[in-house]
């Protein structure tokens, strides 16, 4: 893949991995970015990747543009091709859809022609990748959702969105972290803390893993709750690809 350069301010520069977000797109950028870090240049302070770029900040008393810009252009010709994919962590996110906890369920099936049931069967069927971290500590961004689940966000977004809960967005579905406004159409919660500031790993997810999302039901969910309270929950996880679970 030809990438190309361009100047952010005098500090950054912006790499574009083409314009298709994808699965593959993806792996280029964190083949970069894995790199980046083995060759640790003198003068890049930090990367940022996203869906199609990976925005590296420098010190150009260091380092000027265009010297960097050609350590970019020699990292990308000896980067070669490798499926990470087969590498990756899925990690089983337990969700409650529907009812209290997902208000906007209904709503998301009537707006797609199908039943509650066929939301939940759609959305829990396949891993979403995770191309990315941000807007809050331990969001992630993931990829993947079918389009006949897709819906708009809300017209009017909510002041205040539980940690946990699992909302789309267009064609994109997530989980929220921690408490906080916003428009997506709630479907369901997770009793999963996907940030936790008192772990020594605060963030439980990162950027190249997968979540699968399975469903439970009530009495499942109040288990699970408790267990997280008392710091004893594991989370599920396999490596994609993999015939066998294992607990994080």
């Amino acid at each position: 893949m030809k990438i190309e350069f361009h100047p952010l301010g005098d500090t950054g520069i912006k790499v574009l991995f083409g314009s298709d977000i994808s699965e593959g797109t993806n792996q280029e950028i964190r083949l970069f970015a894995d790199q980046l870090k083995k060759l640790k240049l003198d003068g890049v302070i930090e990367w940022v990747p996203a869906y199609t770029t990976l925005t590296i900040f420098y010190q150009p008393d260091k380092i000027i543009y265009k010297d960097l810009c050609k350590k970019l252009e020699d990292i990308q010709k000896r980067l070669q091709k490798e499926d990470l994919s087969s590498n990756s962590t899925v990690y089983e996110i337990p969700v409650l859809y529907g009812g209290e906890l997902g208000p906007d369920l209904s709503e998301v099936a009537s707006h797609n022609g199908c039943t509650d049931d066929e939301v939940i069967s759609i959305h829990s069927a396949k891993p979403y990748l995770i191309y990315m971290m941000g807007f809050v500590p331990g969001f992630p961004y993931l990829g993947g959702m079918p389009k006949e689940i897709a819906t708009p966000r809300r017209e009017n977004p909510r002041a205040k969105i539980e940690a946990g809960s699992v909302g789309i967005a267009g064609e994109q579905t997530g989980v929220y972290p921690l408490e906080t406004p916003g428009g997506w159409q709630i479907i369901g919660r997770t009793p999963v803390k996907l940030y936790d500031p008192d772990n020594g790993e605060p963030i439980l997810l990162s950027a190249g893993s997968y979540i699968r999302f399975v469903p439970v039901d009530q009495k499942e969910y109040d288990k699970i709750e408790q267990t997280v309270a008392r710091g004893e929950y594991k989370v599920k996880s396999y490596a994609k690809g993999g015939a066998h679970d294992e607990d994080r």
